[in-house]
Parts: C-alpha cells; sequence; structure tokens
C-alpha cells in the first residue's frame, strides 16, 4: 500500500500575510467518508468492498490553499477495494494542487479534480484526476465559463503523480441559470484522441425534485451517450413522523465505439441501453451515517448495491 505524504499535512506550520500586512494563520481541515457496501451482478459472483474517501486542505490565506485527495481502489473511475481479494490494501493520493479562490471565480493548478462543482451523469468521474489547471469566471446573471488545461491519460491510481507523456486535454464550458427552475451546461473537450461536445440541462420541477437530460457526442466520430433522468427528496414516514428519502433514477444510451471516455465517465453502466435506481436516508443524523440501495440494468445485465457509508469532517 503506498502511504500518501499528505496524510502528514497536520504537521506543517507557516504563515501567510493579508493585503493588509496582518499574519494570517493556516488552517487545516480534512473529510473522511467511509463506505462498506455488497455488490451483486448477474454475470458475476457477489462481492463485498469497502472505500476511504480523504480530503485533506491547508488553507494558506483566505484565498490561497492546498488541497490533496486520497481514495482507495486502483483506477481512474474505481474507489472500492474488495475484502478476501488478493489485492485489497490500494490507497493512493490522487490529486495535489493549490487553488486561488475569490468571488470573481477560482483557479486550480496541479493534479487537479475533473470537475468544478456537481459532477454531472456525463462528466468524468468525480475520483478521478487531470494535470493542469483550471480557471472559472464567475460572469454576470448567474453564468460561469470554464477553462481545463492540461493531459490526461494514466488511468491507474498508482500513476496519478506521473507527469509527461500523456494525451493532451482540454475542456471549455459555459454555464448559465436562466432562472430559478432552468439551467444549462454547454461544453466542448478534447481528450484521449477524440473531441466531444457536451451538453446539459436541468429543470427544476419543485423544491425537491430536478429533472435532467445530458447529452455527450463526439464530433468526430459517429458516437454519443444519451442520459435522462430525475433526483429529489420524498417522504417515507408515518403516523405522523417525517422520514425523507433522495432519490436518482436515470436511463442511459452510449454507443459501443464511443472509445476510451465511456468507461471515465461518472455514471458509467455500460455500452448499450441502461438504467439505473438508487435511494438512500438518515441512519443516525448524530453520528453521520446514510444507508443506500441501488440497483442497475445494462442490456441483460443487473446489479444490486447497498450499503452504508459514515462520515466525519473537522
Amino acid at each position: 500500500m503506498r502511504i500518501p505524504f499528505l496524510l502528514v499535512l497536520p504537521l506543517i506550520t507557516f504563515s501567510g500575510t493579508s493585503a493588509f500586512g496582518e499574519q494570517i494563520a493556516p488552517t487545516f481541515s480534512q473529510k473522511l467518508d467511509i463506505q462498506v457496501r455488497y455488490d451483486d451482478r448477474s454475470n458475476r459472483p457477489s462481492r463485498e468492498q469497502y472505500r476511504l474517501r480523504y480530503y485533506p486542505s491547508l488553507a494558506i490565506t483566505s484565498a490561497w490553499s492546498l488541497n490533496s485527495f486520497v481514495v482507495t481502489g486502483d483506477d481512474f473511475s474505481s474507489s472500492h477495494n474488495t475484502f478476501g481479494s488478493d489485492n485489497t490494501d490500494y490507497l493512493y493520493a490522487r490529486r495535489l494542487y493549490l487553488r486561488h479562490e475569490t468571488e470573481s471565480g477560482k483557479t486550480e493548478l496541479g493534479i487537479i479534480p475533473t470537475y468544478k462543482g456537481r459532477v454531472s451523469s456525463t462528466g468524468l468521474s468525480k475520483d478521478g484526476w487531470i494535470t493542469g489547471v483550471r480557471h472559472v469566471r464567475q460572469l454576470q446573471n448567474d453564468t460561469a465559463l470554464e477553462v481545463v488545461v492540461g493531459q490526461l491519460a494514466n488511468a491507474e491510481a498508482s500513476e496519478a503523480f506521473n507527469i509527461g507523456g500523456e494525451d493532451a486535454y482540454f475542456e471549455i464550458e459555459y454555464s448559465a441559470k436562466m432562472d430559478h427552475r432552468h439551467s444549462y451546461e454547454a461544453s466542448f473537450e478534447k481528450m484521449l484522441g477524440g473531441t466531444f461536445a457536451r451538453a446539459e440541462y436541468r429543470f427544476r420541477m419543485n423544491d425537491k425534485d430536478t429533472a435532467f437530460i445530458e447529452l455527450v457526442q463526439r464530433t468526430d466520430e459517429s458516437a454519443a451517450k444519451i442520459v435522462v433522468g430525475t433526483s429529489g427528496e420524498f417522504d417515507a414516514g408515518a403516523f405522523n413522523t417525517s422520514y425523507p428519502i433522495d432519490y436518482f433514477a436515470y436511463y442511459s444510451y452510449i454507443d459501443s465505439s464511443f472509445g476510451e471516455r465511456a468507461e471515465l465517465i461518472e455514471d458509467f453502466l455500460g455500452t448499450g441501453h441502461g438504467g439505473s435506481l438508487e435511494v438512500s436516508g438518515v441512519l443516525s443524523e448524530k453520528h453521520d451515517v446514510e444507508w443506500f440501495v441501488r440497483a442497475d440494468v445494462v442490456d441483460s445485465v443487473s446489479r444490486l448495491l447497498a450499503g452504508v457509508k459514515l462520515s466525519f469532517e473537522s
């Protein structure tokens, strides 16, 4: 198991200086998510898995911070280890980057996340990484422009910090909120030997539910992925009690000739027609424990996932 050096960040001490010349003590924060799940697929034996996600961050000043991401799993879109497997000790630091953030936007430099905020179903996996720089500029009227320039190639988590010799990565994205119910995103991407145009539209049906449609089209090939779904919350309480349950459901289709980007997508079920339904709820608010159940179907293959998740933050 590779021990990520950023686990020693709490021992680092130095100071920053504000624009007014006053000394600012750095502030360390961290978050840890632990998940245990049961995974049963119709075409393979069932398995029990676990996942650790660790997010350390060192705020140097009010605008500058040093951030990292340490997680189990062995590749770009995988973050689970399997109990009883010959290889059960995968743990790698996948990101290390500086962030400068103000009201006008943010800039990230280093081995950076694959997303600027919320992760879309057609976006790259939230467990992945890009080597390069991201700049997000907040524009007027709830709009934003994002540009990412860098490299993306190595899918092995152990090689996340290997810089050089990778394919060029470029992304430009425009996002906007038309009003409190309608929002959209449009982007152009170049990665892994292909070029892609992506569009997303979201409609807030009410205070709890949102419908969405997303499309990624290869511009150099006749191949696409489409996702249509909804997410939100419903009340499963009884006898004058309230018990909210979150849900996320969608249908997707992806061409078999879509290319390498397909398996790096956040909600990749498989090529062809697929669907997924996930529900989750709180087991303990005091200890921040949640349960979840998810069912996937891709052509003739079905999958059931069920487990619990614990979160710690300081």
